[in-house]
């Protein structure tokens, strides 16, 4: 086990205590032992984390200052890593720790693999069983390919991408470096353009080809059953740094900036430009063509249905639960407003 003044010189962040002690990795408040480490990032668990058994604990120095001032039972043997983004150095360290028991794809093809003659794979690559690899595409060094992958003709993944099972890639794809894709997801399908034509005999809604392709960056996280369409005649595109949830889908020619976060079923229509650094919640959504300016916040289940235009704004259009006769009575209201705004107008002229 590493020691406390190994891992503070490996994150650098300042430690306060014995550096000699040996931690093993990382646990909750409530559950950390006297050999793990927990973090505190919000001061609303301050007597938790002073309570707590941790051996280490990821402080900031204005948490350091009280937990010295109120100790708990277990403070004279602790040691603080403190930082100056406690969630941050936790989540490093987390994933130092994680390394150790993280599953290890040896380099190799597996026999039951179906891979185009035109493909060559290099040998640092880790291809599992029943994948699909189409003509002419290109893999980087140390890309792993778990079971029942496809990757369609012409589609490219750079090294160190790792791809979980049954994860479908369409053609023409480009996938960055070290990316991770869960299993589920759906990369370059179809998006949805169809144009309408009325006639006196019926109806038709006509396929438009789409003939665009998907571009990722590096250092994306895809999650599982997530869908990415390609574009119709432009890309859709995905920054370098994106952080995507589950069951989250992106329309055709959409792009996505650098080092953004979108949350669980979002859905984003087509040709939207999402800008750089962006939060989105959980099940928000996008009206297509639209611009959002960088480092904007977007609150779970928000619809946005205009473009935004100033960086760094937080929007929230969500309608406060109640109990659904309340709902009615206020559905009843909000459903007259118009009468109700027509009729002020009417006494405002006869004064």
């Amino acid at each position: 086990m590493p020691t406390a003044i190994e891992l503070a010189e490996q994150f650098q962040v300042s430690l306060v205590g014995d550096g000699s002690l040996a931690l093993g990795g990382l646990a909750p408040l409530e559950r950390a032992q006297s050999t793990q480490i927990s973090f505190l990032s919000n001061p609303l668990y301050r007597q938790q984390a002073s309570d707590s058994a941790a051996g280490g604990l990821i402080v900031s120095k204005a948490d350091l200052d009280f937990l010295q001032a109120n100790p708990g039972a277990h403070s004279a043997q602790r040691v603080y890593f403190v930082s100056k983004n406690p969630y941050a150095s936790f989540a490093r360290m987390a994933q130092h720790f994680a390394k150790a028991s993280a599953p290890i794809y040896a380099p190799g093809v597996h026999p039951s693999a179906a891979i185009d003659p035109s493909v060559s794979i290099p040998a640092s690559c880790h291809i599992g069983p029943f994948v699909h690899i189409g003509p002419s595409v290109i893999l980087g060094e140390r890309v792993v390919l778990l079971g029942n992958t496809s990757v369609a003709r012409n589609s490219t993944i750079a090294s160190d991408a790792l791809i979980y099972p049954n994860v479908s890639i369409y053609s023409e794809t480009q996938i960055g470096e070290r990316c991770i894709i869960h299993s589920g997801a759906v990369i370059g399908a179809d998006g949805f353009g169809f144009a309408p034509d009325l006639s006196a005999t019926g109806v038709e809604w006509v396929k438009i080809p789409q003939a665009g392709a998907v571009v990722i960056g590096s250092d994306v996280e895809i999650g599982a059953s997530t869908t990415i369409d390609r574009g119709a005649m432009s890309d859709t595109v995905i920054g370098s740094g994106t952080k995507i949830d589950n069951q989250v889908q992106i329309a055709h020619n959409v792009t996505v900036g650098n080092c953004c976060v979108i949350a669980g079923c979002a859905a984003i229509s087509g040709s939207t430009r999402i800008g750089n650094f962006c939060i989105i919640g959980g099940a928000a959504n996008f009206a297509g063509h639209l611009t959002i300016a960088d480092r904007t916040t977007v609150s779970g289940n928000t619809s946005i249905i205009r473009s935004i235009t100033e960086p760094g704004q937080h929007y929230t259009g969500v309608y406060p639960s109640m109990l659904h006769s309340a709902w009615e009575k206020n559905a009843a209201i909000l459903r007259g407003l118009d009468k109700i705004r027509q009729r002020l107008r009417l006494l405002d002229k006869s004064k």
